[in-house]
């Protein structure tokens, strides 16, 4: 009877341990660790199974910065980092505060302002903890933009070109059957148009990322403006919920809603596109709507939107040459990217990733290269038929008469309107002796 008591008794333990255990195990897990260095920050990205409860804090002499999980169990192996990392030299555990809690170590190569954040599930992942980790030196740009607010009448200056590329890092954009993200296929198409446009006498480029990390809109923008850009492009790849959908098409900024499916589509897809890369540029774009709202009544907007849509016709105008195009004229939407009052801004759809034979198209060197030759085509053109003050494509105009191969529809009466001169004017300059034109003569343009 007593060794049956202490049989029972002993169960009851056991199984009063394990509940016990049980209960004690930790909730939360880590299931990924993924570092995304770009040249003025570092983020880190910790993937778990549900919110995290955390805190932090830092320790000097040596740099860390220590992150606390609570209730969160470890990931087997933290990810190595590459000798050339500029911020985050090594990444390890340490002893935590309690049993079912970890604490991670991040070594910093120097001195570093973290912002830590949880970001709920959205899009590809679930919950996780955001640590962006930036360096003193803010911007790789911030120097000469200290130097001068304004820009320099330095003659024969080269006109600017800002070329985005859509997403990057953490945000991964539209995703092709296949399972291309679109952020591998903005940045090559983003490079080979810088390569064409610093190959141009007069034209230089500055890309607002130029590896795979993730950039806020607002940075994207303030980039351009602190290069003080003439123009900002920004290389995207459409996507949608029909696979049916395809070709490429230009967008410009639109004060409202977009009236079209595909238009709303992208809208919220940008929207989306901030959830993945950081909750603090949804609230950052509220507050500037005050800003944006007294923008819009300088006549700069007014100018940078005559200026975009312009563009965006003659981009469409390449484009038709190298691929299908979904639309045939500029789209309308209201884009956070295009939003910037005193730059001239398009948009470009390079093609449906959703799309299997485009995505399949859009993968290829060969015709990443078409688009940006089409894209490089179109601004070069634009700019040398307007060129700003002081630039050299202003000088090269002053100097060098210029020449108009006649289009169909085109008219006398429409180019001497286009050009800012007198049907007289140009009869006179090409000896014509008749109001007819045909497709293919080349008519030398008298100045304004």
């Amino acid at each position: 009877m007593r060794s049956a008591i202490i049989k029972i008794s002993f169960t009851l333990f056991a199984l009063s341990a394990l509940l016990l255990a049980s209960a004690a195990q930790a909730k939360n897990k880590i299931n990924g660790v993924r570092v995304w260095p770009s040249p003025e920050s570092t983020r880190v990205v910790f993937d778990l199974s549900e919110k995290p409860e955390y805190s932090y804090f830092m320790l000097k002499n040596p740099l860390r910065l220590v992150i606390d999980l609570e209730n969160t169990s470890k990931l087997k192996q933290l990810p190595s980092l590459p000798k050339e990392h500029k911020i985050v030299e090594k990444l390890r555990y340490s002893q935590a505060k309690s049993r079912n809690s970890t604490r991670v170590v991040m070594e910093l190569s120097r001195t570093a302002k973290p912002v830590i954040f949880a970001l709920a599930p959205t899009g590809p992942y679930k919950d996780r903890l955001v640590v962006d980790l930036y360096g003193q030196q803010k911007s790789l740009y911030a120097s000469k933009s200290k130097q001068s607010k304004k820009r320099e009448l330095v003659k024969d200056r080269d006109i600017i070109i800002a070329i985005d590329a859509g997403h990057g890092g953490e945000d991964p954009g539209s995703i092709g059957p296949s399972g291309t993200y679109e952020k591998n296929i903005t940045l090559p198409i983003a490079k080979r148009l810088a390569r064409l446009i610093d190959k141009e006498p007069g034209m230089q480029a500055r890309l607002t990322r130029t590896g795979d990390y993730y950039i806020k809109l607002n940075t994207r923008t303030a980039r351009a403006r602190e290069r003080q850009a003439d123009f900002f492009v920004s290389i995207h790849a459409d996507a949608f919920s029909r696979p049916e959908p395809r070709g490429a098409s230009v967008w410009i900024l639109s004060l409202r809603r977009a009236n079209s499916e595909v238009g709303k589509w992208l809208e919220d897809k940008e929207k989306h596109s901030q959830l993945l890369g950081g909750a603090a540029d949804v609230i950052k774009d509220t507050a500037n709507e005050k800003y944006l709202a007294k923008a819009l009544l300088d006549m700069s907007m007014d100018h940078s939107m005559k200026t975009g849509f312009t563009v965006a016709e003659e981009v469409v105008s390449e484009l038709k040459k190298v691929t299908k195009l979904h639309k045939k004229r500029p789209q309308a939407a209201n884009f956070g990217v295009l939003k910037s009052p005193d730059i001239p801004s398009i948009l470009v759809e390079t093609g449906f990733i959703s799309n299997p034979q485009e995505e399949k198209q859009l993968k290829t060197s060969y015709h990443q290269q078409r688009l940006a030759n089409a894209i490089f085509k179109s601004i070069k053109r634009y700019y040398q038929q307007n060129p700003p003050d002081n630039t050299l494509f202003a000088s090269l105009k002053n100097n060098k008469p210029v020449r108009h191969k006649v289009q169909r529809g085109e008219s006398l009466s429409v180019l001497a309107a286009r050009y800012g001169t007198t049907v007289s004017a140009l009869k006179k300059a090409n000896r014509l002796t008749k109001n007819t034109l045909y497709i293919g003569q080349v008519l030398t343009i008298p100045k304004a």
